[in-house]
């Protein structure tokens, strides 16, 4: 049989997916990614940066937690404490991840690559069913995988661990939502529900944005319907049942995540902070050019738009803006996509509007519509970085890479007739030939002002001679049908060559090792210093002390070490952390800079109140400490326990103590005084500050300590201290409110003599609890999963909910 497709003249065979083309489609996609897998750890090298300064010690930290029987809900060794169960960073709802952590607690940095790495190939592999069930060319398939694994976005943020989970699972869900629908399918309903979730459980703004996507392919499927009222009726207990599991499974970690938020110091974003991680419309150069701002060049000497380079100043880098999706599909989406208007047919229409939106939203200030989208659609202002949605323009251009390599194997090239194009058959070509000259305008000017004129122009031009000769190629070896199926194998073969040698291993995704010794093996001269602070500290905790530790000015991975050292960190690198405890202590965003440390008036230096209510008494530096920034205060009564090189380690002696009993008590505003010029005047041996919020909470009356009263005796003393719970042993003469300097957050419970008690706050940032006179026996466990914690939460979401729309209804009428 023999068919004639539009806008060719040539009798071409049908698609044909033989069971041979679809396991052929299936193997290169593997091999394609095995090729690139096998990069980094052939090179010595690893995925660098968010991947190892977080998401691995978070992995690690999960691991060990579940080698001892427990889940990791709470994190004593980052930031004081710190919610895992509510932090979507935490992989603790990835169940990926949690079965990895379970199956190897200690993986090497190489099979945590491995393992992120692998999370594309869900999504890779299914573009294959999905261009089977159009009809579309097998070839097509593959070249859409491969620019989905490696090209743009994909490859130039694989140290943004979470983004890369959300992000593999998209495909997958839109084929099997495909399926659901055209098929009436409960059982494709489910398990599209199920990879939904795995995308969504990330919580990011690729999940959201994803999430978008596959409401909009369903919106698109009913409307496209030739009979939507009917069509919507017949698959509507199918939707209903989908949205319905996806709910259940996805309700509690969204919920504790709302609930982390409206204490975080990262509730919600202004315009004006997201505006600034807008995508620089000159980034789109990169398409094409993918060196054309030195984004590869191992010199880090990059001059593209960025924060040094634009002068209304941007959050966007190198790795943000690069969105380089291979030298032969970027000409087939000028030549065959644009200039002969083959991605504005009909059947391919959907993934144009996709992609076309999801650049919109990336560059957002600099489009008119991204500040009514921030305002008016829910979700949008939680994150800052509206240049994610990259991601989705990657995915995007994936469809068309392997749309356009499908239209030339099955139709052969295109043609500038009136018939196929009408009267843009002018305009089109115009369009594409200026978007050619435009990117190349971009880089050259960059580069002039960045003095690399003679790189720019040697990328541009090695970029159009390469395009120059696959153009020869497509024109004198793609007269018959089967020779294009040929040709079309061999150029998604050197796609995929390209692709992994540019990208696979590049500056963009990966640094040597030995770059991140602390998980490895240590410099002998951290080594030792590690040996003696971690005996230290052994001793102390079986004298029943646990000082807490800061961390500050070493390198990388030594932000998050704590983790996996076991060490009780006051500060770390997290994005999300607790508001209160950020204005309180102001440990900054990361602990590898200390010009970012900051001490606010309740902080003003690690021999303050505050430090010895944390119980901080070790400080390891990357210097000396009197080779610290200038705002730092000076440390008077520290002691060297080690010093040399890369480390130092100082003992603060503040003899602060980690819990103890009040008698007396002080009703405070604990949010009102962390704002305030310092703590309020008090005993730390027999008296509390009670937040006004708790006061109720107390069943006995305390007064507050006159001059010169006496101090009860109070004993107390931790037994187990654990990583959701926390065990002392009280003894008291009389009844008091017994102190424990661990955070206080929502979900922790109190139990004395197993009998439940309410936590309260105490001491600003801590919790508390009454206990009778006598010995008991008191045990903190945290518990956000617990039903009470999440109708609390839920509760809370929709008064604060309910609290924004009467805002915003009032708002006109002041």
């Amino acid at each position: 049989m023999q068919i004639f497709l539009p806008g060719s003249s040539d009798p071409t065979p049908p698609p044909a997916w033989s069971g041979r083309r679809m396991l052929l489609a299936l193997g290169l996609i593997l091999a394609g990614w095995a090729l690139a897998a096998a990069v980094w750890p052939l090179t010595g090298s690893v995925v660098p940066w968010d991947s190892k300064n977080q998401f691995y010690p978070t992995l690690r930290y999960l691991g060990a937690a579940l080698s001892n029987g427990e889940l990791p809900l709470w994190n004593p060794y980052h930031f004081g404490g710190h919610p895992s169960a509510a932090d979507p960073q935490s992989l603790l709802f990835t169940p990926t991840m949690l079965l990895f952590g379970w199956l190897t607690p200690q993986p090497s940095m190489e099979l945590f690559d491995l393992v992120v790495f692998a999370h594309f190939l869900p999504g890779a592999l299914a573009f294959v069913p999905l261009f089977r069930r159009r009809g579309w060319h097998w070839s097509g398939a593959v070249a859409a995988a491969l620019v989905f694994m490696l090209g743009g976005s994909a490859s130039a943020r694989l140290q943004h661990t979470g983004m890369i989970l959300s992000y593999g699972f998209l495909p997958l869900a839109l084929w099997l939502l495909e399926e659901a629908l055209d098929r009436r399918s409960y059982r494709y309903g489910v398990l599209f529900a199920l990879a939904a979730t795995l995308m969504v459980i990330g919580r990011d703004q690729v999940a959201f944005l994803g999430a978008l996507t596959l409401i909009g392919v369903a919106a698109h499927r009913i409307w496209s319907a030739p009979q939507r009222s009917a069509y919507f009726r017949s698959r509507l207990g199918l939707l209903v049942t989908v949205a319905a599991i996806g709910g259940a499974l996805l309700a509690v970690p969204v919920t504790l995540t709302m609930q982390f938020l409206a204490t975080s110091s990262r509730p919600s974003f202004g315009f004006g902070v997201a505006a600034m991680g807008s995508l620089p419309p000159e980034s789109l150069a990169t398409i094409l050019f993918g060196n054309i701002f030195g984004s590869l060049r191992w010199t880090y000497d990059y001059w593209g738009p960025d924060w040094h380079s634009l002068a209304e100043g941007t959050w966007t880098d190198r790795a943000t803006n690069y969105l380089f999706i291979g030298t032969i599909p970027a000409l087939f989406l000028l030549w065959h996509g644009i200039a002969a208007g083959r991605i504005f047919a009909r059947e391919f229409r959907f993934f144009l509007v996709v992609g076309v939106l999801a650049l919109f939203y990336a560059l957002g200030r600099y489009t008119p519509g991204f500040e009514v989208i921030f305002d008016h659609l829910p979700g949008v202002n939680l994150y800052r970085r509206p240049a994610d949605a990259t991601f989705l323009v990657n995915i995007a251009l994936a469809f068309s890479s392997g749309y356009l390599v499908h239209r030339y194997a099955t139709e052969g090239m295109p043609r500038w007739s009136v018939a196929s194009l009408g009267r843009l058959r002018i305009a089109l070509p115009a369009l594409a030939i200026t978007l050619v000259v435009a990117a190349i305008g971009s880089g050259i000017a960059f580069a002039i002002e960045g003095g690399h004129v003679l790189s720019a122009l040697s990328e541009t031009g090695v970029g159009l001679v390469a395009a120059a000769l696959v153009m020869v190629l497509a024109v004198r070896l793609g007269g018959s049908a089967y020779r294009r199926e040929g040709l079309a194998a061999v150029l998604v073969v050197m796609t995929g060559a390209e692709l992994i040698g540019r990208h696979a291993a590049s500056a963009l995704n990966a640094e040597p090792a030995e770059r991140y010794t602390v998980f490895t093996r240590l410099p002998p001269e951290q080594l030792q210093g590690l040996q003696i602070l971690k005996r230290e500290l052994a001793e102390r905790h079986r004298r029943g002390e646990y000082p807490r530790v800061e961390i500050l000015g070493l390198a990388g991975s030594w932000q998050n070490a704590s983790m996996v050292l076991e060490i009780e960190d006051i500060i770390g690198y997290n994005p999300l952390r607790l508001a209160d405890y950020e204005r309180a202590v102001g440990p900054g965003e990361n602990a590898e800079d200390p010009n970012l440390r900051q001490f606010p008036a309740t902080f003003r230096g690690y021999e303050c109140e505050l430090a010895g209510l944390l119980g901080l008494d070790y400080l390891v530096l990357d210097r000396p400490a009197q080779k610290l920034p200038r705002h730092f205060p000076r440390l008077a009564d520290a002691e060297v326990v080690y010093g040399m090189g890369k480390m130092w380690i100082y003992r603060l002696n503040s003899g602060g103590r980690r819990a103890y009993v009040a008698y007396h008590v002080q009703a405070v505003d604990s949010e009102a005084v962390v704002g305030a010029d310092e703590l309020p005047d008090f005993d730390h041996e027999t008296e509390a500050l009670i937040d006004r919020e708790s006061m109720p909470l107390l069943k006995a009356s305390y007064a507050s300590l006159r001059p010169g009263a006496g101090k009860p005796a109070g004993k107390v003393r931790i037994v187990s201290y654990r990583r959701n719970s926390v065990t002392l042993e009280v003894e008291s003469a009389e009844q008091g409110v017994l102190v424990l300097h661990d955070i206080y957050y929502p979900g922790w419970e109190a139990r004395v003599d197993g009998v439940r008690r309410p936590v309260l706050r105490a001491n600003l940032l801590f919790r508390a609890v009454e206990v009778p006179a006598g010995k008991h026996r008191v045990e903190f466990e945290f518990r956000p999963l617990s039903l009470e914690n999440l109708v609390a939460a839920a509760s809370n979401l929709v008064e604060t909910e309910d609290a924004r729309t009467q805002t915003a209804v009032a708002a006109p009428v002041r």
